[in-house]
């Protein structure tokens, strides 16, 4: 049953706010309907706070009328994080992003909401620093909307993701209190570990308006390589065998013989197409130990049965390796114009035999289905390209979809390496957290939000809740 929000409540807001900055028109609320995956929820109002006692304002009013209040950033969310399934507030933080300071000394930033991930980098790299989280939309996605979802990337593999540079926190509560847990300390024991259980929280246990950022020295050297490979099995071998070597790469990028062939088609970079995977190195660090660990990398990958490997000279080949990467994801969008982005992940181990039940599941529906992603973390993104006209074809892919998620956790997997849970995977949290585990998560969600007001809908399975990408 979807809140409605009296006019009344809407005058109290406007107390709060600059008239400005509540939106009731309907072209403004549709804006804020949707975000980066399925689903079209219309809110009853849009606000846009600027401060933190803003937000303490706006959720008393909602805790007393019982309103549900949807954090979001800038709606870049591939698992429905920020949609406004039951109606209700909106709360855009796009707007807020009047802070971003850099204390070189202590090794920390500390940021609104609201700024734009990238900013973040660009910011501390002046200082011969580095935020290591670099989720693909950064240039686009918010600080606030990583911090809920836990966001990761591609340097995930050496560097971790969100949650592994976040130290302290502002957080408004459902009942509109500040609490701030953490601080600018790298060292802190001082009771439950609050800031590691906010962030992946998707907005549910409270509304995050500040964050404190654990920065690290920029590496002062990097170097890039392509491996091609006729067997997927080897390129898995690939990666296991790097790894075991003692070195450790800031990024491992594998892709599936569709994604090149996508690729080729779409832009043509001579990659070969007769081959099962590509995958794509960086190493980073201190020149000479890069220098004689890319040589080391390119001798096992040959003898795991590299076709050929290629070396990035310099800054400009490297940029040239790595552009068949980025192109991916417009490449495959040319085929069909609905594109369903997964991110289940598997052990290192299970790289192969994952690949192994995507091809099995792409044949088994007949559908048009590339495989790329962070191989050296097992955070593998099966795309799907299809048409959400056809309602056939979408209810084909719905059944791939629930597949690859049964066959990630059977290989002793997760649903979500980085995207989150959001509405597209809540009907699949029992599969993998077993009847109490899931209860256990209740518990802690009915302890900060007795209510249901902060995000619902997200996370927790409704009764009969079915995976769904079509419009029924």
């Amino acid at each position: 049953m979807k809140s409605t929000v009296e006019s009344a409540v809407i005058e109290q807001l406007k107390q709060v706010l600059d008239e400005s900055r509540v939106l009731t028109k309907e072209e403004d609320r549709v804006s804020y309907s949707y975000d980066a995956s399925f689903g079209v929820h219309i809110p009853e109002v849009v606000l846009q706070p600027l401060a933190t006692t803003e937000v303490q304002e706006i959720m008393k009013i909602a805790s007393t009328y019982k309103i549900p209040v949807y954090p979001r950033g800038q709606g870049t969310s591939l698992s429905g994080g920020p949609l406004p399934v039951k109606g209700g507030i909106v709360l855009d933080f796009s707007q807020w992003d009047s802070r971003l300071d850099v204390y070189p000394d202590d090794m920390v930033a500390i940021v609104s909401p609201g700024v734009k991930t990238a900013a973040i980098n660009e910011k501390v790299n002046q200082f011969g620093l580095m935020y290591p989280p670099d989720p693909s939309s950064s240039n686009v996605s918010t600080i606030g909307g990583n911090l809920a979802e836990n966001a990761g990337g591609p340097r995930g593999l050496k560097y971790g993701v969100t949650k592994d540079y976040v130290i302290g926190l502002e957080v408004v509560t459902a009942a509109g209190d500040v609490i701030r847990t953490g601080g600018r300390t790298v060292k802190n024991v001082t009771g439950y570990d609050l800031t590691k259980l906010l962030v992946g929280s998707e907005g549910t246990l409270g509304v995050i308006t500040e964050a404190i950022l654990r920065l690290i020295p920029k590496p002062p050297a990097t170097a890039t390589l392509m491996a091609v490979f006729d067997d997927i099995v080897d390129s898995g071998s690939s990666i296991s065998r790097v790894l075991s070597s003692g070195i450790m790469p800031a990024k491992m990028e594998i892709m599936d013989q569709a994604s090149v062939q996508a690729v080729e088609d779409y832009q043509p970079l001579g990659l070969p197409t007769d081959i099962e995977a590509i995958v794509l190195i960086e190493l980073d660090g201190h020149p000479q130990a890069i220098k004689e660990e890319i040589e080391r990398v390119q001798t096992i990958c040959l003898e795991v049965g590299a076709r050929e490997v290629k070396v990035a000279r310099n800054a400009a080949e490297s940029l040239e390796l790595w552009k068949a990467r980025k192109l991916v994801s417009p490449a495959i969008v040319r085929l069909k114009p609905t594109k369903i982005s997964e991110d289940a992940t598997v052990p290192r181990s299970k790289i192969p035999d994952m690949f192994k039940r995507l091809k099995e599941i792409r044949a088994k529906y007949q559908i048009d289905l590339v495989v790329f992603g962070h191989a050296g973390d097992g955070n593998l993104h099966p795309n799907i390209i299809a048409d959400q006209r056809d309602q056939e074809e979408m209810r084909r892919v719905e059944q791939a979809v629930e597949e690859i998620f049964q066959a990630a956790i059977e290989l002793g997997g997760t649903l979500s390496g980085e995207h989150g849970i959001g509405t597209m995977k809540a009907p699949f949290m029992e599969l993998e957290l077993g009847k109490v585990g899931l209860e256990m998560m209740k518990r802690m969600k009915q302890s900060w939000d007795p209510d249901n007001i902060l995000n619902p809908g997200k996370i927790f399975p409704e009764e009969g809740q079915r995976f769904v990408l079509r419009s029924e």
